[in-house]
């Protein structure tokens, strides 16, 4: 491009580059990647031959509209040694404008003569190929040219755009010495290129105007039947003479495009405003004159309007004075009293005029035809009345050029592909599902294969390591993966899903991962970055017909989250700027959806890590029941729910299942506390009832506690639903009471399920209303079953269906614990559960007879040796010969306490169980307390031996008095 002076830019990263060194960091992005395709291309720095093109349009249309802007530019810039490019859409240059005409005696032909080719894959790193590659503004300084006739050349480039097609028609670029270099000379060239595409525009608004000229004059014709141009009443939407030259100081004088209103490039009168038409039937009917003008053909077609009313759309085509081709549609509507229009056309009395036949695309518009004969194939309005004949008017609703419809009815498609997506993208709480809908969303309306690439930390829900910010430490895209692989066919060979990807840096994909930024690949079998990576791969995709790329940074509130890529394949026509906006719009939906789901999934997994670290993570050992269990989370979120299994004195056992309202972090931690305090009250050996009195009063407390916090987001303490019950080995009793929980299921021997009905009592947290204790008497190797809701409370099955259920699959009295979880699991639980399920099953063991030995006593306190002695012989037949100096002082001690402070009945129990566990009660209600004994106490240590004695001791409360016991380890002696 260039002109003469020193030579400036990166030279020295340049030569590290061409000897196959890192360039460093102080080489710019775009240049850097630009050098990389370069190689990639094969291209050498001192060989770079330009093709030279003689087909190219001297006077296009992008000539004229940038004629009298570079006209502009060359008095502006004039006795300068600036060189003005103009470019088309492939790189030819079109024309060379000098600020210093003597330049073009002076400089090389490449650098004077229009018609050679600046693309990139041709010319290398240059201004021209760089903003076709990178479709916006450019700069590029000496050494970064890759060739090196350009060594010391500094130019900026701009594309310019088409605005009504959204495609790139050209470039501008401005080649100038180093020391020119001026901060408003990008300022210069975008309000340039700014001018040219709005003065491209404005030649569309001409041509409109040219057959809206042609459709009137046809009109005048037809009204008066004859020939004369000014025979209609010369209405018209704008002015009609050409516009006047714009150069760089008119570069805002154009804020709009007189004679279109509505769509651009389309002409309207505004006759349908006076056809008594409401603003929902005018867009009916410009939508559907649309797609006729977008089709080309002559046509009558019926269209319905709201309120039984229906008009009947005509289009033909129509042919300007300077041979533009379009066509014009009108709307003929039936009124009983037509209503008075500058532009409709009322039917003479007695006459109607039939719609012509059809004609070649090149016909000229013949007389405008009013409303046909409605058939019955056609007329979707209701008939008239019999005897009446309608009156018909007819106003104008478009007129344009075929391919501009298209280009109107592609956007009306984007637009409704926009609000679809807002209703199918996101409809879980998914990542790799929110992914996929992406993907499903995408094809066909925009692609015809889609890949979807997300960071690791994405799919664990972690925040990502952001790559544009060189935070990761183990390089970029070194974690990424390929959650979807979706396209029209499945055998098109790209990356499948569920490995990592990895990208080479000159990849597209990469420098969207990197920069952030969208990529556009028109054309693949020149993209040397893409092929690089894999060139069979690459060469297998482009034969199944894919030829270009979009490559979408999934942005979310700041964060890199992946790429979604979109290929084209059964489309010819290359991807384009509106299509990139479009991909752009999909994944920025996308994104926030799948960060949506990245939290959920990250607080899904905290709340399930809180909820399981606060559950049993095994059972104690105890042999009043044999016990299995399961814990299954809701798929929406972590909630409440519970279980535990308590082992009490007297071999005795407690089970527990609860359920706290709400789901999320707060609703595990409530759980953690309710569970802790639960076992903390059983500890204390209360009764059901009383157990959940204290439950109820605690979560009462806690509720008031943080009331204050409602006002700040905090959901607050609902309530919990709880079953506590404890079964008695050696009696077979088990009493049970709950609050507000589901009953349990009971499995008997001969394999009878029954729901006993218990007391329900409140939900815990509502406070001060009392609960009640059940108690059944269990044969041996019955089976208890304790559930939360969430195991037979679906929205879908209603709940006497799911406990008939749950009673048939436990019918099977055969079968182990282990097993009846298994399939009840199996048979109860839905696909997606929306609420956490809780299993217990517990199958009952009975302590025989003779493991329990049983003496009544008197208060005196000679007896005590007596029933040592018997205690004694009973070990020794029980064969626990090495306790037994341990159990005679604990039942001494025990016994003689009862004597002296308690009251009769006193009862002495021996229980042969996992441990030695030795018993006495009494009538009295008061418990003895261990206390430390002064040295000059006779007393006060019978406690403290008690304590060094046991494996664990202390005392319950009966309706009938106390127990107070003590266990004693089989293997001490």
């Amino acid at each position: 491009m260039g002109i003469t002076g020193e030579q400036i830019g990166p030279a020295r990263s340049r030569e590290r580059f061409l000897v196959g060194e890192s360039a460093g960091a102080g080489v710019r992005g775009p240049i850097l990647n630009s050098w990389l395709r370069c190689r990639l291309l094969g291209l050498s720095p001192d060989g770079t031959e330009l093709p030279y093109r003689d087909d190219f349009d001297p006077d296009s249309r992008l000539v004229r509209a940038a004629a009298p802007v570079l006209d502009e530019l060359e008095s502006r810039f004039s006795g300068s040694r600036m060189n003005i490019a103009l470019a088309d859409a492939d790189g030819t240059v079109l024309q060379r404008r000098f600020g210093d005409p003597s330049l073009a005696r002076s400089l090389p032909p490449i650098q004077i003569v229009p018609g050679f080719v600046f693309a990139e894959r041709f010319g290398g790193t240059n201004g021209i190929g760089l903003a076709l590659a990178e479709r916006g503004p450019v700069q590029v300084y000496g050494a970064e040219h890759f060739a090196e006739r350009a060594q010391s050349n500094a130019c900026c480039a701009i594309p310019i755009r088409d605005q009504i097609s959204g495609r790139i028609a050209g470039v501008l670029c401005f080649g100038y010495p180093h020391a020119y270099e001026r901060p408003s000379l990008a300022v210069l060239l975008r309000r340039a290129a700014g001018t040219i595409e709005r003065r491209l525009t404005e030649q569309s608004s001409e041509r409109e105007r040219g057959l809206l000229r042609a459709y009137l004059d046809a009109e005048g014709r037809a009204l008066t039947g004859g020939s004369g141009a000014d025979a209609h009443d010369g209405h018209r939407t704008g002015p009609t003479g050409p516009a006047a030259p714009a150069g760089l100081d008119g570069l805002d004088g154009l804020d709009g495009l007189d004679g279109l209103d509505g769509l651009d490039g389309l002409a309207q009168l505004d006759g349908l405003d006076d056809l008594a038409l409401d603003p929902h039937d005018q867009t009916i009917l410009k939508d559907r004159a649309t797609e006729l003008i977008s089709s080309s053909k002559r046509a009558a077609v019926a269209v319905a309007l709201p309120h039984g009313r229906a008009a009947t759309l005509l289009s033909r085509p129509v042919t300007s004075s300077s041979g533009v081709e379009g066509m014009v549609v009108e709307a003929v509507l039936s009124s009983d009293t037509p209503p008075v229009h500058h532009l409709s056309v009322a039917p003479r009395p007695g006459a109607t005029r039939p719609v012509p036949p059809p004609a070649g695309p090149g016909a000229e518009p013949g007389p405008a035809p009013t409303e046909p004969e409605p058939t019955e194939s056609e007329s979707t309005g209701p008939a008239p009345a019999a005897g009446s004949r309608p009156g018909t008017v007819r106003g104008l609703v478009l007129v344009g050029e075929p391919e501009v419809g298209k280009y109107a009815i592609e956007a009306r498609r984007r637009l409704e592909l926009l609000a679809e997506a807002s209703t199918r993208i996101g409809t879980t709480l998914d990542v790799g599902r929110t992914a996929r809908e992406l993907a499903e969303m995408a094809v066909p309306a925009l692609a015809d294969h889609v890949t979807v690439d997300l960071i690791g930390a994405v799919l664990r829900g972690d925040d990502p390591t952001d790559p544009r910010h060189g935070d990761d430490a183990a390089g970029p895209g070194t974690d990424l993966y390929r959650s979807v692989v979706h396209g029209i066919r499945d055998d098109c060979p790209f990356y499948p899903a569920g490995r990592v990807v990895r990208l080479h840096p000159g990849n597209p994909i990469m420098r969207c991962l990197t920069e952030g930024h969208t990529f556009l690949e028109p054309e693949l079998k020149s993209a040397a970055g893409w092929i690089g990576q894999d060139p069979e791969r690459a060469r297998k995709v482009m034969a199944c017909g894919v030829h270009s790329l979009i490559a979408v940074p999934l942005l979310a509130r700041g964060v890199l989250l992946g790429i979604a890529s979109f290929y084209r394949s059964q489309d010819p026509a290359p991807y384009g700027e509106d299509d990139s906006r479009l991909a752009q719009e999909l994944a920025a939906r996308a994104a926030l959806c799948v960060d949506n789901a990245r939290r959920y999934t990250r607080e899904h997994a905290l709340a399930l890590t809180l909820q399981r670290s606060l559950l049993p993570r095994g059972l104690p050992e105890q042999g009043a029941v044999e016990v299995a269990h399961r814990y299954l989370p809701a798929e929406s979120g972590v909630g409440g729910d519970w279980f535990d299994v308590i082992p009490l004195s007297g071999a005795r056992v407690a089970l527990l299942v609860g359920d706290v309202v709400g789901h999320g972090l707060h609703a595990a931690a409530t759980m953690g506390r309710l569970r802790t305090a639960a076992r903390n009250f059983a500890e204390l050996e209360l009764a059901p009832d009383e157990l959940l009195t204290h439950l109820d009063n605690l979560l009462v407390r806690m509720d008031r506690e943080e009331g204050g916090d409602h006002a700040t987001g905090s959901t607050g303490i609902v309530g919990a639903t709880c079953l506590y019950a404890i079964y008695d080995p050696t009696s077979r009793q088990c009493t049970m009471a709950r609050a507000g929980h589901l009953p349990p299921a009971l499995v008997r021997p001969d394999g009878t399920v029954t729901f006993p009905d218990l007391p329900a009592g409140p939900p815990l947290g509502l406070g001060g209303l009392p609960f009640e204790t059940a108690e059944i008497e269990l044969a041996r190797d019955s089976t208890l079953v304790l559930y939360t809701d969430g195991l037979v409370e679906d929205r879908h099955r209603d709940i006497d269906v799911a406990l008939e259920l749950l009673r048939r699959t436990l019918a099977h009295p055969d079968r182990s614990p282990e097993e009846t979880c298994q399939a009840v699991m199996t048979a109860m639980t839905p696909e997606h559960p929306s609420d956490d399920i809780a299993l217990l099953v517990a199958r009952t063991h009975t302590l025989p007879a003779d493991r329990i030995a049983t003496w009544d006593m008197p208060a005196d306190p000679a007896r005590v040796s007596a029933i040592r002695a018997a205690a004694t012989r009973q070990l020794a037949h029980w064969g626990l010969e090495d306790v037994s100096f341990a159990a005679e002082l604990l039942l001494s001690e025990l016994v003689t306490n009862a004597v002296r402070y308690g009251t009769a009945p006193i009862q002495v129990r021996l229980i042969h169980d996992r441990t030695l566990i030795c018993e006495v009660s009494d009538g009295s209600s008061t418990a003895p307390h261990m206390r430390r004994a002064a040295n000059t106490d006779e007393g006060g240590r019978g406690l403290f031996l008690v304590a060094q004695l046991a494996q664990s001791w202390g005392t319950r409360y009966t309706p009938g008095g106390k127990v107070i016991w003590a266990e004693c380890a089989l293997d001490a002696g």
